[in-house]
């Protein structure tokens, strides 16, 4: 089998899976309860946020943990919109988002809430002087990605803080950085609030975090009996947030030498793509090179993705969550619907090896041109 699907979900790694299970087995009590079993729960909740905190260079009180990046998402858009309304109700979003944001953003304007949404350049970049244009005195959330997940463009969020800050310094700036986190070196103090999901970066399912800065005031979107001040009630599940510590912490070991690898092994496949005529990749000198997006304009996406599947290669299509669409990423970049209608993803990891990737380019062009003649 070779995955090249990372950027959907990652396999979990073994360090992980064994913190799963030995924190399953010896960790049996709620880290709510007052009892011995319950403190011993707790203080393993508190070293794994502890933890995580340190790594990602924010406060243990500034994590709020949810069930994944999704959910992140709506707890920051939906719990920051509510929060601000009699600040503002206008929100200001990217055309190169997760499709989740865009279905919170659907929510928050049958609400009464105004979304505006930010041009990019050619190269995918925030247009900066169109982000400058759009904020308002009532814009009270600008919520961009670090990393698109269909063509792996990186904005610069440092930069966009400060536009965003000096034309209105109340507000808020939400990323998801589900792409980032693993992949490339993130400031999270350059956002008020951020999205993180564990299965991106080796962890389990069912586990993400959100950073909201001590300072940001949001409203929870869940109800239920817990201790005061918390965004998330219910127990903790504290085997997939020691699991998820564990991941986040593998994630960033040697974060710059695995980028240059999977660099060499981008390049091995772009140069091979090259040599087809009715192939194109959508690819800027911002795409990080874990996502590579290729459009085959004269075959069906699926047709080829399922080609390769039956010779258990795997791949995909523009972002998990939209299968079978057209890119929407590659849309609001090249205005092309031929090309946006035609995209798989190759998603590659520091697990992916160089024998990996010259199979899969051998059977990639057997397959690709087979498809090729009958188009």
């Amino acid at each position: 089998m070779i995955y090249l699907d990372y950027s959907a979900t990652t396999p979990v790694s073994y360090d992980v899976i064994d913190t799963i299970n030995k924190v399953t087995k010896e960790y049996i009590g709620n880290s709510n309860s007052l009892h011995s079993l319950g403190v011993k729960s707790s203080e393993l909740l508190k070293s794994a946020t502890d933890q995580i905190a340190s790594i990602l260079g924010v406060s243990s009180n500034e994590i709020v943990y949810t069930s994944g990046a999704t959910e992140s998402n709506n707890l920051a858009l939906i719990g920051t919109a509510l929060a601000n309304r009699k600040k503002g109700n206008h929100i200001i979003v990217s055309k190169l988002e997760h499709p989740s944001i865009y279905a919170i953003c659907n929510y928050l304007e049958s609400l009464g809430f105004e979304i505006s949404y930010v041009k990019n350049d050619s190269e995918g970049l925030i247009d900066f002087d169109d982000l400058k244009r759009l904020v308002r005195e009532d814009t009270i959330l600008v919520s961009i990605c670090a990393v698109n997940s269909e063509v792996g463009i990186r904005q610069p969020l440092k930069m966009i803080r400060q536009i965003v800050k000096k034309e209105n310094f109340g507000t808020l700036i939400h990323s998801d950085m589900t792409q980032a986190i693993g992949k490339v070196s993130v400031n999270l103090h350059d956002v008020d609030l951020a999205s993180i999901s564990a299965h991106k970066i080796y962890g389990p399912k069912g586990i993400g975090l959100l950073y909201k800065n001590s300072n940001v005031n949001i409203v929870p979107i869940m109800y239920g009996s817990s201790k005061g001040g918390n965004l998330r009630p219910g127990t903790p599940p504290l085997p997939l947030i020691a699991a998820f510590s564990k991941a986040i912490r593998l994630a960033n070991v040697d974060l710059e030498k695995r980028e240059r690898f999977i660099t060499l092994l981008n390049e091995k496949i772009c140069e091979q793509m090259k040599k087809f005529p009715h192939v194109v990749i959508n690819k800027t000198k911002y795409s990080i090179p874990h996502i590579l997006n290729i459009s085959f304009m004269d075959v069906m996406p699926e047709t080829l993705i399922h080609a390769l599947e039956k010779k258990e290669i795997y791949v995909g299509t523009n972002t998990a969550c939209s299968s079978g669409e057209l890119s929407t990423s590659v849309m609001a970049i090249y205005n092309d619907l031929e090309r946006a209608k035609h995209t798989i993803r190759i998603s590659l990891s520091f697990m992916t090896t160089t024998d990996e990737v010259n199979k899969f380019l051998t059977i990639l062009t057997e397959e690709y041109q087979k498809l090729a003649k009958l188009h």
